[in-house]
């Protein structure tokens, strides 16, 4: 199929794409890597009237670390962060879960910014997201503001941006010291929506965890954060036993849906599954001995 007939504006400002959907709030779409938007288009799901490409707007490419975080631009590709040094050492649980995404020739299109303003409560990029608490920075003709990944994902495929509204950026907190990182998931086939997706992260103090983040995709219409298997580990060492008690805490409060692809008894158990073994591999990860570098 082919989409409806649409205006395709390439503005070369980020003051001009603003000005173009204040004008046509309703009626507008903002294309960045097109990768889930494209799709939508040619089977009509979505029929904007305008569609505003981000392509020639500068300065939304950038990826930096300073003294508030990982400052990562909107458009950013997925394949640039995947492979980016700023991103592995700052931020291992991004980096750790950019290769799920699909095949690489959707990464090299696909952006940050595109996938995670999208929200589909399946895909990688939102959990990573709401277990490192990340802060969204929105641009209109009103003005800026920063919103925090708790509020940003409302419902499937719905955020917190409002229709005049350009996500630009995302700042991502650095991890401290003896911090491990794991992304697990598990799909039909690779490259699949996955069906169930763990991001999970733990910070050490000795034998320890001091700080535990994690958070489940393709449990709900949006990232679970899990805070009862985060309140179990915090404090605790990571024995067996913690980690059991720590993911059946998080089990008694998942109510997943089931679909085609798989029923929900079959998501709580993959859920139950992935995290107990993301869990430990990040607490793996975080431990295990640094190469030094002569």
């Amino acid at each position: 199929m082919k989409p409806v007939d649409f205006s395709l504006h390439q503005p070369a400002t980020l003051a001009r794409a603003t000005e173009l959907l204040a004008a046509h709030p309703d009626e507008s779409k903002v294309l960045a890597g097109g990768q889930s938007l494209l799709p939508l288009l040619n089977f009509r799901l979505a029929r904007p009237e305008h569609l505003i490409s981000l392509d020639r707007v500068g300065g939304l490419s950038e990826v930096r670390r300073d003294g508030a975080g990982l400052h990562i631009g909107a458009m950013v590709r997925h394949a640039y962060a995947e492979h980016s040094q700023a991103v592995a050492q700052a931020c291992p649980l991004l980096a750790a879960a950019i290769p799920n995404i699909a095949h690489p020739p959707i990464r090299n299109r696909g952006t940050v910014g595109g996938s995670l303003a999208h929200a589909d409560p399946a895909a990688e990029l939102p959990a990573v997201a709401a277990a490192l608490d990340a802060t969204f920075r929105a641009v209109s003709v009103r003005g800026s503001r920063d919103i925090p990944a708790a509020e940003f994902f409302r419902s499937y495929l719905t955020t917190a941006l409002a229709a005049d509204e350009v996500l630009i950026a995302i700042r991502f907190p650095v991890c401290p010291p003896r911090t491990g990182s794991a992304f697990l998931e598990t799909g039909r086939r690779r490259g699949d929506f996955a069906l169930v997706g763990v991001a999970a992260q733990l910070t050490m103090d000795g034998e320890t965890i001091s700080d535990a983040r994690l958070a489940l995709s393709g449990i709900a219409d949006v990232p679970h954060r899990c805070a009862a298997a985060e309140a179990v580990l915090r404090g605790a060492t990571a024995a067996p036993d913690v980690l059991d008690a720590a993911v059946s805490a998080e089990k008694a409060g998942l109510h997943p849906s089931g679909d085609l692809h798989g029923t929900a008894d079959y998501r709580l158990h993959l859920a139950g599954t992935l995290l107990r073994r993301a869990i430990g591999q990040a607490h793996s990860n975080a431990t295990a001995p640094r190469l030094r570098v002569a």
